[in-house]
């Protein structure tokens, strides 16, 4: 049970950041009318830090196998993620290499971050 709870705040923890991230990309966007490119960078970046901020403080919380708690903490992350996204816009398959892509992302950022915890 404590494994779960602590799963559940590295998770929340990523999702806080995710969210102070992406207000601060929206504001930038407003203000300063960035490239496209500026902004697909910064959704990566955010795909792939909070999910490693999870890793370190999950992997902080373990004694062993901190890699792969941090892997799991980025799968996790990415299918809520998804499941979100399915729900809000009801299209599964348009674009299933993006989908790959951004499972690795995540699932790399969050083993990084158990790796270094």
């Amino acid at each position: 049970m404590r494994r779960v709870k602590r799963m559940f705040m590295a998770l929340l923890a990523s999702y806080i950041i995710t969210g102070i991230f992406l207000l601060i990309l929206a504001l930038v966007l407003y203000k300063v009318s960035p490239p496209e490119g500026v902004i697909k960078i910064g959704i990566v970046f955010s795909y792939i830090f909070s999910p490693f901020i999870g890793g370190i403080l999950v992997g902080k919380a373990e004694e062993s196998r901190r890699f792969l708690w941090g892997a799991f903490l980025g799968a996790l992350y990415f299918c809520i993620i998804f499941a979100v996204s399915i729900i809000l816009s009801q299209s599964l398959f348009d674009r299933a290499g993006m989908v790959a892509t951004v499972l690795a992302m995540c699932t790399l950022g969050g083993t990084l971050g158990g790796m270094i915890s």
